[in-house]
């Protein structure tokens, strides 16, 4: 390795102490090398048994799941039990999208023979070639080296050099070298998969002239710069980007009357959940003005136990964050969880303003914290909340409704149509923390949530963004696709 390139440290978050030995970035050369190989094997991909290579894939993390997690709860402090549970994600995915290929539906194919003087059609979908993917911090595996866009892309016939994450690289050399073995034993084309350390090599990557699409997962500031090199190539690329969301929940006053003490603690339960590093965490909740629900919301806030952030960088933007919500006219704390163990360890907090304070200062207050800290807004009880101030974009909106409650109902039915415009997930009577893996689910909303509303990066539909509709005209019947032939 030249001397000059970059080495990639991993911390454990519990102590902040190096979690095992760096590992290098890669020179031009040799991003621009896993790139010419995952081009030349992109024909044999398109033509190779898939469904058989993600099947491999996930037999082989199987095989070494214990080491999996060990390896990544030393970098992310996250637990065995939820790191084997999404090994186990991680897993479901690359099986899901074996029954997807097995299935053929993904192809959208449809025939229209020659009629008059119309030609006679058929379209089919096809991969767009060789793609990046950049891999998320907060999940080490399911987002991550082997994670959904990985998967996606891999069943639409594209080829993927993958840019690990910083904040875990031991654990994606791991699961990069699992890969790699899984696709020699099924005689997969070398190049089909590769991956890529450090920053500059990430940039170096969405530059190569034969990547043809980018999938990413991450802050909206990282995210921007790789969407701004991507259209700004003398080939434009589409750029498939989650960058944030505060994902707005809405307690109706029927619900509180019904169930306040439940809701009061499955949302100190949700904010705190993987100490509030989720995409989906409720950052924002509005609430009717009743003192004794927000008694009960603050008793359960304080009820929770901080614990370590992923990474220093994520702590010190949650610790500043705060500080700036906290400085913002009416904005008061409403309560504190006990801090955790360690010198990146979260407090848990909730905040709380009026709703005339939150429209008067709702560019500074929809901003979000990647973390557990959440900011209750109060309406009256006897007016519809105002979900305007929202972020136009977002993952999901969730409302909390008494459905025997006729008041509930109507007010309910008032917001959707407001939800629908800025969420890709509405949710009812629970909790946007956790995402089903599943042909009917939708992870993606409007800009800033994601640059591409119309796809979703979790769930069966997940494989559209790496595939392009092309239609065949008049074309001989042994030049045809075989999905496409009468």
């Amino acid at each position: 390795m030249s001397p000059d390139l970059e080495l990639i440290q991993g911390f454990d978050p519990r102590t902040g102490e190096p979690a095992g030995e760096p590992v290098g970035s890669l020179s031009l050369s040799a991003v621009k090398q896993a790139v010419d190989e995952a081009s030349e094997a992109f024909e044999q991909w398109r033509g190779f048994d898939r469904a058989a290579a993600l099947d491999a894939i996930a037999a082989k993390l199987d095989e070494h799941v214990d080491e999996l997690v060990e390896t990544a709860d030393r970098e992310t402090a996250l637990g065995r039990t939820r790191l084997t549970g999404e090994v186990g994600r991680t897993t479901g995915q690359l099986r899901l999208f074996s029954q997807v290929l097995r299935n053929g539906t993904y192809q959208d194919t449809v025939i229209e023979h020659a009629e008059g003087a119309r030609p006679d059609l058929r379209r089919i979908n096809r991969p767009i070639g060789p793609v990046a993917v950049f891999a998320a911090s907060n999940f080490p595996f399911a987002f991550s080296v082997a994670g959904g866009d990985t998967a996606s892309a891999l069943a639409a016939g594209c080829p993927v050099i993958v840019k690990a994450h910083e904040a875990h690289p031991r654990t994606s050399k791991l699961t990069a070298e699992l890969v790699l073995e899984a696709l020699a034993d099924v005689g997969a084309p070398r190049g089909v998969f590769g991956i890529v350390f450090g920053r500059e090599a990430g940039a170096q990557l969405v530059q190569q002239p034969a990547i043809a699409g980018v999938g990413f997962t991450g802050s909206a500031r990282g995210g921007l710069a790789l969407a701004k090199l991507c259209a700004e190539r003398p080939d434009p690329i589409p750029f498939y980007g989650e960058l944030g969301s505060t994902n707005p929940v809405i307690v109706l006053p029927g619900a509180v009357s019904a169930r306040g003490s439940e809701i009061a603690a499955g949302y100190a339960g949700s904010l705190t959940l993987g100490s509030g590093q989720f995409c989906t965490n409720p950052g924002i909740m509005f609430v009717p003005e009743d003192a004794a629900f927000l008694d009960a919301v603050a008793e359960a806030v304080s009820g929770t136990v901080g614990a370590p952030m992923l990474a220093e960088r994520i702590h010190g933007g949650l610790v500043a964050g705060v500080e700036e919500l906290a400085a913002v006219p009416g904005v008061r704390l409403l309560a504190e969880g006990k801090p955790g163990e360690g010198p990146w360890a979260s407090t848990p907090a909730v905040y709380v303003v009026s709703d005339a304070d939150f429209r008067a200062n709702a560019e500074q207050l929809r901003e979000e914290h990647f973390g557990p800290v959440g900011l209750v807004v109060t309406y009256p009880a006897d007016r519809q909340p105002d979900v305007d101030g929202v972020s136009e974009g977002n993952l999901t909106a969730t409302i909390h409704l008494d459905s025997e409650n006729g008041r509930d109902v109507a007010a309910a039915r008032e917001v959707l149509p407001e939800l629908e415009r800025i969420a890709g997930r509405i949710v009812f009577n629970g909790w946007p923390t956790g995402v089903a893996v599943t042909h009917a689910q939708h992870h993606g909303g409007p800009f800033p949530a994601t640059t591409a509303p119309a796809h979703t990066s979790v769930g069966s539909a997940a494989i559209r963004r790496w595939l392009v509709p092309v239609a065949y005209q008049d074309a001989p019947a042994a030049l045809l696709p075989a999905a496409l032939r009468d």
